[in-house]
Order: structure tokens, then sequence, then C-alpha cells
């Protein structure tokens, strides 16, 4: 416990010191000199910019001219009149047009469009591109931290497993797993869906609680995932939950929707779209919750960590710099909380609304 707590702990101070590390390094001059970050508004956009999904990794950068980065690309796979595939480096972080097979493309707001050998981006009254959008297909970011996750529940699943193999008691990393695999087995499986049919969903139950924390921890460290902070990730938790509990509905639960017992005919008829229109409310309450609370998360870290350079001119940048560390650390000492318990609030109400979609009828 006591070797847990020391790891969390230098995770957590890495994690803030480099935060600290790249704001100070971003803020020493202005934006237009060397694209480093010192008003409000660049700080809103850099803070935006590190909440995206991107393209490459940057860590830090340094120097003004030119500007040089620290990080590495991933690969940039478009669909635009047949497949272009190039490395995002060709991009040079915003800063370059990149060629592939006689077209042009660029990133605009950390998206990709077709452009001219200029790289011009043509814009609408509301300041929309107009440019060509390519399908991006691209092993961005969060890609790379989805499939990282998912490589490593494999490893520590089949490590489980196999520890069996040698006894009752497992070893290594599957120690650590054992007590949370049973944790949600009795505490959300089997409270909320009930001793018969808990089994069918106890895999589900347990690759959505794992993979969420597993993510939500990879969000915090200097890597800078942010996937369980992209609408659309959530939005595919969420409807893998919405079709199970759907599909696996008994005629109570469908009764129940659209024509409710032991009520008058005219209160069923009420009901009727009330019902229905709980059927969605409540995937889209669990793909909202994780999204806005993740989001949220990372938004306060970033933003006091961003004090280091909006305090400085008052306070000096060494005791800026230690106020913005002390409150980012505790902050992000809380948000390894939130990490886990959104992944449990996920978890326990996806496992209640399959078990009010599975429960017998007792009318």
């Amino acid at each position: 416990m006591l070797r847990t707590s020391f790891s969390i702990a230098l995770l957590t101070i890495l994690t803030v010191f480099t935060a600290n590390l790249a704001f100070a390094s971003e803020g020493e001059e202005s934006h237009s000199e060397g694209g480093k970050v010192n008003t409000p508004e660049e700080i809103n956009e850099y803070i935006d910019h590190h909440l995206k999904d991107s393209h490459d990794f940057t860590l830090f950068s340094y120097g003004t001219d030119p500007r040089k980065h620290v990080g590495f690309p991933l690969p940039v796979i478009l669909i635009d009149e047949g497949v272009h595939f190039f490395m995002s480096s060709k991009f040079h972080h915003g800063e370059s047009v990149a060629e592939s097979n006689g077209k042009y493309y660029a990133l605009y707001h950390s998206k990709v469009y077709r452009t001219n050998e200029e790289g011009e981006i043509n814009l609408d009254e509301e300041g929309h591109p107009t440019n060509v959008k390519p399908l991006d297909l691209s092993i961005s970011k969060n890609v790379v931290g989805m499939l990282l996750a998912g490589l490593l529940l494999i490893w520590g699943f089949r490590s489980l497993a196999n520890s069996y193999k040698k006894g009752p008691i497992p070893t290594g990393v599957g120690r650590v797993l054992e007590p949370l695999v049973i944790y949600v087995r009795d505490e959300i499986a089997k409270p909320n869906i009930g001793e018969k049919r808990y089994r069918d969903f106890s895999g589900f139950l347990l690759t959505v609680f794992f993979y969420i924390w597993l993510l939500n921890l990879m969000g915090m460290t200097p890597l800078g995932f942010n996937v369980t902070g992209n609408i659309a990730v959530t939005v595919c938790l969420a409807l893998f939950t919405f079709f199970i509990v759907q599909f696996n509905g008994n005629r109570s639960y469908w009764v129940h929707i659209f024509w409710m017992p032991g009520v008058p005919v005219i209160m069923k008829i009420i009901l009727m779209p009330v019902e229905v229109l709980g059927m969605l409310t409540k995937p889209f309450s669990l793909l909202i919750r994780l999204f806005a609370n993740m989001t949220a998360g990372h938004f306060v870290v970033m933003s006091l960590i961003a004090l280091t350079i909006t305090l400085k001119a008052q306070f000096g940048v060494v005791a800026a710099t230690g106020m913005s560390f002390v409150l980012a650390f505790f902050i992000s000492m809380i948000e390894l909380l939130v990490a886990f318990l959104q992944a449990y609030i996920f978890t326990m109400l996806s496992a209640l609304f399959i078990g009010m979609a599975v429960a017998d009828d007792h009318h």
C-alpha cells in the first residue's frame, strides 16, 4: 500500500512538473515571437489545443527561430480520391503543408483540410473552413491511447488467468487485478443484475470498468492522453450499454415501456412517450457525465498551471511557478480519485440499466 501511494504521488508530481515546464517554456515571450504563450487568449488556445486530439505527440517546445518541438509523429491516413499515407512530421506541427500524390493538405485546429501548395484555408462568414475535408482515418494520439489501453488489459487479464494455473492465489499483476475483479463482481454486477444473470454481463462490465479507469489514468501522464474527454469515445461506450440493454430486455421490460401495468389506460398513453424518451436519456447521461467530468478536470489542472504565466508579473516567476505547482498537485490528486470514480459510476449505472432490463416481472 505504501509503495502504491508513493507511485501515485510520484506520477502526479512528474505530470504537474512536466506541464509546468511546458507552460514556462511557452510563456517566456509573446505568441508572435516564436509561437510562445503569454496572453490570456493564447493560454486558452494552448489549453484547448492540449485537450483536443492531435496527429502527433508533443512533449514540450523550445527556441524561437525556428521553434523546435520535442515529441514524435504518428501515421496520417486520408481517403481523398484514393488513399494517402504519410507521417504527421510533414505538417511540422501545423506549420507546413504536406504533399501526397499531387495533393496538398494542411492542419487547421487539429483537423486536416485539402489546400493549395501555399496552404491557404478559406473561411466562410462564420469562420468555418470551406476547404475539402478528406476522410481522416489517421492513427491519432487518442487512437494510440485506446490501442495501448487495450493491449495492457489483454496482458493484465491474461496474466491473471495464467496465474491461477499455478495455484489458487494469483501472483504478479494478477494480485492487483483480482481484488478489483471481485469488487466489480460482488459490489456492482450481482446486486444490480441478480444472481441468475450477472455472469452473462460480467465480461462487459469488467471491460468497461478497467478500460475507462486505465484511460483516465493515462490521461494523467505527461503524454497528455484525453481519450475519455473525447465525446465520440464516450458516445461509443454509452451505445454499447444501450444496445446491450435493448437486445437483452425481457417481456416485462418492454411492457413497462409501452403499456405500463397497474395504471389507468389514459396514464399508459401518457407514460409511453416518457418511457421511450427515458430509453435515450439513460445512455445520454452516461456519455455526458464521463465526458464532462474528465474534460473539466483536465481543464482545471491546465488552468492552474497557467498561473505560472498570469501571476509572474505580480509575484515573480519562482513564486508563481510554486503556487501553480502546489495547486495543480492537489487538484491532480483529486483527479486520480475522479479517474476511478467515473469508471465506477459508468459501470454501476450500466449494470443498473441492464438489471432493469432483465429483471423478472413481479406483477
